[in-house]
């Protein structure tokens, strides 16, 4: 650990965050996981939506911390594709798999709610937070999770342009190991270790969510309009607490 900032400087004070952060930029990824899970106080979490390039996450961090609680967020709305692809995962790396889900189906959300995600901006706010943010949190916090970890790149979108290395995320960090890894990086480990992509990115999805907001790239045009037809780009699972 930088021999000048310690957590609770890091925590209490964003000069000390910052001097933080740029030491551990100048780590690698592994070099980033093994510090946090050697400092950060409370249980390592890490989050998955078992998309296009996630095996290289999951391997990353479970060669670490093979017992570490993996994450995945179950809207009812996922491609089957994806739920066979975490199944495979699942097997193939041992993980300790935990997954969060609303309490309401997808049919009772939807005769509550109706379909959100057709409602404009609001709607697909509302629904992030009713379908994933509030599963997630309520997971973390009965995992006791301290830190938890995540998969964000920054070449992925222009809203994760300025994403630390390590961020205060409610009352717990969170870190962003691969956050400067470029897509070239994650094919490169993914053939290294012999890992697989997530089966639609053949067909050109490059960012894989629910069936009903996802569009793969040829149809969507540009990546930002892959999700949510470019007007929302994040779920809200990584967006700032309020």
């Amino acid at each position: 650990m930088s021999a000048e900032v310690t957590l609770a400087e890091a925590w209490a004070d964003d000069a000390a965050l910052d001097a933080l952060d740029a030491w551990l930029e100048s780590q690698d990824a592994e070099a980033r996981i093994a510090w946090a899970l050697a400092n950060t106080p409370g249980r390592a979490v890490l989050s998955t939506s078992f998309g296009a390039q996630s095996a290289a996450v999951l391997h990353l961090v479970t060669r670490q911390a093979p017992e570490l609680p993996v994450v995945l967020v179950d809207t009812g709305y996922l491609f089957p594709e994806t739920y066979r692809f975490a199944d495979e995962l699942t097997r193939r790396l041992a993980l300790n798999l935990h997954v969060a889900r609303a309490e309401d189906s997808p049919a009772w959300f939807e005769a509550r709610h109706g379909k959100l995600w057709e409602q404009g901006i609001e709607g697909i706010e509302r629904y992030n937070r009713l379908r994933k943010v509030e599963p997630m949190q309520a997971m973390l916090e009965r995992l006791g999770a301290g830190l938890w970890i995540a998969g964000l790149r920054r070449e992925q979108s222009r809203g994760r342009l300025r994403r630390r290395v390590l961020e205060r995320a409610g009352p717990r960090w969170k870190l962003h190991p691969v956050v400067d890894w470029s897509d070239r990086d994650v094919g490169l480990y993914l053939k290294t270790h012999a890992l697989p992509f997530h089966p639609l990115w053949a067909q050109g999805y490059i960012s894989i969510g629910d069936t009903h907001s996802t569009r793969p790239l040829w149809a969507a045009g540009d990546a930002e309009s892959t999700r949510f037809a470019g007007l929302k780009r994040e779920c809200g699972l990584h967006e700032p607490l309020p």
